[in-house]
């Protein structure tokens, strides 16, 4: 659907350019804002190599197994129906310390593979489980520290102060997080809960029968 509606602006903005006779102002237009994107992005790998790098330091150093750890018994709080020694948690906790620091580019691959985690454990692949839900809800409105991607922005358009955004940004991310932590009990305690499917007992499948995957047995 999201390609449909760019598709859609881009062909009325030429249409009505071509009506208009304004046809060089949209060319112009589109190199000026590829340009301004190489920029940006030039501008955003830095900011970004760098707090990665940091991460990495705080990483050898012990500092993410610290936060691991505090994030443990939140984390376990938030998706009650994920098993604790499940690989989906540390995924899942990667994501969360990645969004902390504002790396948002850095959270979505630990967040893509907390998703894939979870439909392992997904009865009905078709729908979303509680557990995804949630994740969903604190990857869109994790609470942010340090804004690093906003500040590197602000940087490359010539702010006198990128940096003093974290307090407001700080505040606005954790009433979003609030929000989305209540509105996801809400739910849940609204929607029945989804049915376990027990994992098969060793040896108790037949030749050729399906498993839960879809694949044939052994």
């Amino acid at each position: 659907m999201v390609n449909w509606i760019w598709l859609f602006f881009i062909v009325a903005s030429v249409v009505v350019a071509a009506i208009t006779g304004k046809m060089d102002a949209v060319t112009q237009a589109a190199f000026e804002g590829a340009k301004s994107g190489v920029t940006v992005s030039f501008g955003l790998i830095s900011i970004m190599v760098f707090w990665l790098g940091m991460m990495r330091i705080a990483e050898d150093a012990g500092l993410l197994q610290t936060l691991a750890r505090m994030l443990g018994p939140i984390v376990r709080k938030l998706f009650p129906d994920v098993p604790p020694n499940h690989p989906a948690i540390g995924y899942i906790m990667s994501n969360l310390s990645a969004n902390l620091f504002g790396l948002g580019n850095a959270a979505t691959p630990m967040g893509i593979k907390a998703m894939q985690e979870l439909q392992k454990l997904n009865p009905d692949p078709a729908t979303a489980t509680p557990a995804m839900c949630t994740l969903l809800a604190l990857n869109t409105s994790s609470i942010t520290i340090i804004p690093t991607t906003l500040i590197a922005i602000r940087m490359n358009y010539g702010s006198a102060n990128p940096a003093e955004i974290i307090g407001t940004t700080l505040a606005a991310t954790f009433v979003a997080t609030s929000a989305a932590i209540l509105a996801d009990r809400w739910y849940r305690r609204k929607s029945p809960p989804p049915p376990i499917t027990p994992p098969p007992k060793p040896g108790s499948m037949k030749a050729g029968s399906p498993t839960v995957g879809g694949e044939p047995g052994v």
